[in-house]
This record gives structure tokens, C-alpha cells and sequence, in this order.
């Protein structure tokens, strides 16, 4: 297919090319990018008074299969993200079984490319996520996984992960920690406070993650190893992240959309769709984690998309499992940081370059000779997120019904329109 993008309004993060450009597609590739192209052989998309931009990168997500594909498949987490403006994701590994061999990293690799986007498997830090052992990690890299994490579950036992930081200067490859002493987050469901006590509510206190998180950035520093930290979510996290990252180079960090957005307060009601880990923190974490973005602390925000049934979210607050969906609600979250100070081009970057630059991958970007990833939305079109237009399998968001601004209205993967929004394009 070749397709002619006209009167775009082009945000393009890595060079920082900005303003009016025409971009033309063929065969999967940008061939051009110039201010006007003229051409009747093409499918013309008048993108007037829209913002065209990279395909989104979401370094963080959950897709369920193999094991739970009741909650969602890989094909319908791809659908639900390339509606969301994401043309490229990476699936965590707590997974049943999980992806900690080159079986099942194949296995998500060729399901993947059957898939609306592309798919990136993330494969286990230790083998069957128990922090006991090292897994495989050059035998699942053959099989494109493009890092490594027990998301879920934190490796407690110090000396597996500095052994896991030095195999990264071998393989080149990110270990993704999920910060989080076990120990001291044991049985807690929410941020311990004053709403936790109130509630009776076991509660996660801030210690728990700042203390891993120290303890990661020491072990970084000690291997030299590439350390990405997963979903910072309070003020102490991010000012020792800030600290480290003066003289340390081989360090990265992310934050969820919903953390920027959200605070402990969604959770009064016991709403077990604002249950997420790590917890939403206080008012004071939420402004400290966005200025963390603002000062380049935090290099990218993820969606975390952790989809769960009906019935176990259902099951009463403290059994219910954590997590939400994210793929769909992510733009119009992200593009909230406006009123905080952000530029576009700056929030942008932090989904699409940022995310592929950690992973050493050519994604989020849009250049001549490179594969046509696009994404076209209005960042000033109003909605509700109601139910019947979610696309993942499950349902669980504590965004359900909000009025949203920012809507993605076209999504190109590898140079075939993938998603579009009813009546934007015949």
C-alpha cells in the first residue's frame, strides 16, 4: 500500500523536526518527508489540523498468553494497543508458564508477528521468576527477546541480580527490575496512610520500593550493568534515581500513565480497578514523579496494561488481583501533562524515541528509509471511554466513563493502516 499523508501537523522527537510536513509511505517504508508532495498515484490522508507523530513504544505491558488467554490474547492486546496509538509493545513474562526459555519467547514472537503491531517479548530475570537462578538469556535473546524482568516479584537475593546486571554487559540487553521489597509490601493491597488506615486496609509503605530501588542503583553502579527500573511511583524513588543518574550513564527508569494521573484517593470506595502495583501514592509522589519527567529523571512512560477478569476483580478488594488496562486511555492521560508544563513534543518523546533508545531498537521515529510507523490523532477531540468501546478482552479501568481529550485516529504499522477511527478515512 502507499499512502500520502497531507497537511500533517509532524512531531518528530528524535531530530526534532516540528511544523507542517507532508509524509510519503510505500511499501511498508518512508520514502519521503518533505513540506509538499504532490502525487495522484497515492491513497491521500488529509491530516489537517491533526498532529502526526511516531508509532507509540510501550515498554511495559501484560498480555496474558499463554495461560490466561480468557483475560486476553496477544492478538487482542495488539488490537486494543494500535487503537491506543502503539505500533510497538513489550509483553512482560509472568505469564503461565512464564517466558523464561526460548520456547516460549518463540512462542510470543510468531504469535506476534501474526499480530495488528509488532510484539516484543520480554523474557525472566531468573527461571520461573522465583529469584533462585539465572535464566537462558542468550538462548531466548536468538529468540528476540529484548530484555529481561520478574515483573511482579522483585529479585530479593542481591548477589542473582548483580549476576544478572553483569551478564548485560555481554548481551546488551536491559534488566527491568520491579523495585519492591517483599518483604515489607507483604500482604499490603494499597499506599499505607492515613486512607489505608481509615479503610482498614493493609497498607504497602513508600520504604518498600525506595529501599530496592537503592539497592538497584547501588548493584548498577557496582556491575556497571544496564538497569531499567519499572514503574517508579513515589517522591524518594525518583530522588534517588535523580542522584544516581549525575554520574551514572547505564541507568533508566519509567513511570505509568495512571500513576501521573491518579493518587490513593481512587481507591476510596474500595474500587478494586484503582488496585494496582505498585499503589497509587500520595498527591505529593504524583507532582514529583511528573517533575521527574520534566527534568529527564524519568526517561518514559508505560502503560503497565494488566488485564484481569470481571470476576476476579470482583472477588473483594484485598483478593483482587492488581492492575488495568492502558493501552487505550494512554494518549489523552499523557497529553494532561500539558497543564503541568510539558510540551507535546516533550511528552511524546517519552513514548516513542525514548523507549526504543533503551532497547537499542530503530522505533519512534519517523526518517526517510526507515519502516513507516505512523500514528495520526486530534489532540483536541472530547470523548467518553465507555464500555463498548474498550477493545482489550477485559474491562478492568478505573477511567471507565471519564471525558477524555486527545483521540487517536489513525494507526500505521509497518505501512498498513492497522486502526482507524470510524469515518475519519474511507
Amino acid at each position: 500500500m502507499s499512502i500520502l499523508l497531507k497537511n500533517g501537523y509532524l512531531l518528530e522527537p528524535k531530530s526534532g523536526k516540528e511544523g507542517k510536513f507532508d509524509i510519503l509511505i510505500e511499501n511498508g517504508i518512508i520514502k519521503e518527508v518533505k513540506k509538499n508532495i504532490s502525487s495522484n498515484k497515492h491513497k491521500i490522508i488529509d491530516c489537517k489540523n491533526l498532529v502526526v507523530c511516531p508509532g507509540f513504544v510501550d515498554l511495559h505491558c501484560h498480555l496474558r498468553e499463554p495461560g490466561r488467554e480468557d483475560e486476553e490474547t496477544i492478538y487482542t492486546g495488539s488490537l486494543s494497543a494500535v487503537s491506543g496509538g502503539f505500533t510497538t509493545i513489550c509483553c512482560m513474562p509472568n505469564t503461565d508458564p512464564p517466558l523464561d526459555n526460548k520456547v516460549s519467547i518463540r512462542f510470543v514472537y510468531e504469535k506476534g508477528e501474526k499480530s495488528l503491531c509488532e510484539v516484543l517479548p520480554i523474557g525472566t530475570i531468573t527461571k520461573k521468576r522465583e529469584g533462585k537462578e539465572i535464566a537462558s538469556y542468550f538462548e531466548m535473546i536468538e529468540e528476540k527477546a529484548v530484555g529481561f524482568s520478574d515483573d511482579g516479584e522483585c529479585v530479593m537475593d542481591s548477589n542473582v541480580m548483580r549476576r544478572a546486571l553483569e551478564y548485560t554487559l555481554l548481551h546488551k540487553k536491559p534488566i527491568i527490575s520491579h523495585s519492591e521489597d517483599k518483604n515489607l509490601a507483604r500482604n499490603g493491597v494499597m499506599n499505607e496512610g492515613f486512607i489505608s488506615t481509615k479503610m482498614g486496609l493493609p497498607g504497602i509503605p513508600k520504604e518498600a520500593e525506595e529501599i530496592m530501588v537503592e539497592r538497584d542503583l547501588k548493584l548498577a553502579k557496582l556491575t556497571k550493568g544496564l538497569l531499567h527500573i519499572a514503574h517508579l511511583s513515589c517522591q524518594g524513588s525518583v530522588e534517588a534515581v535523580r542522584k544516581s543518574k549525575k554520574f551514572l550513564k547505564n541507568i533508566s527508569c519509567e513511570v505509568t500513565a495512571h500513576h501521573l494521573i491518579l493518587t490513593e484517593n481512587a481507591v476510596i470506595g474500595y474500587n478494586p480497578n484503582a488496585k494496582v502495583s505498585p499503589p497509587l501514592r500520595t498527591e505529593e509522589d504524583r507532582i514529583s514523579l511528573i517533575e521527574g519527567l520534566k527534568d529527564g529523571t524519568i526517561d518514559c512512560i508505560v502503560t503497565d496494561h494488566a488485564p484481569h477478569s470481571f470476576e476476579e476483580k470482583e472477588s473483594g478488594f484485598e483478593n483482587a488481583p492488581f492492575g488495568i488496562i492502558g493501552f487505550e486511555t494512554f494518549l489523552p492521560l499523557c497529553l494532561k501533562l500539558i497543564d503541568y508544563g510539558m510540551k507535546m513534543k516533550d511528552i511524546i518523546y517519552k513514548f516513542t524515541y525514548s523507549p526504543a533508545k533503551i532497547l537499542n531498537i530503530e522505533r519512534g521515529i519517523i526518517e526517510e528509509g526507515k519502516r513507516a510507523d505512523v500514528v495520526i490523532f486530534d489532540p483536541d477531540m472530547e470523548w467518553i471511554y465507555t464500555e463498548d468501546r474498550i477493545k482489550s478482552k477485559s474491562k478492568n479501568t478505573p477511567f471507565l466513563n471519564w471525558k477524555l481529550k486527545g483521540k487517536v485516529l489513525l494507526t500505521i504499522s509497518k505501512g498498513k493502516i492497522v486502526y482507524k477511527e470510524p469515518e475519519f478515512i474511507d
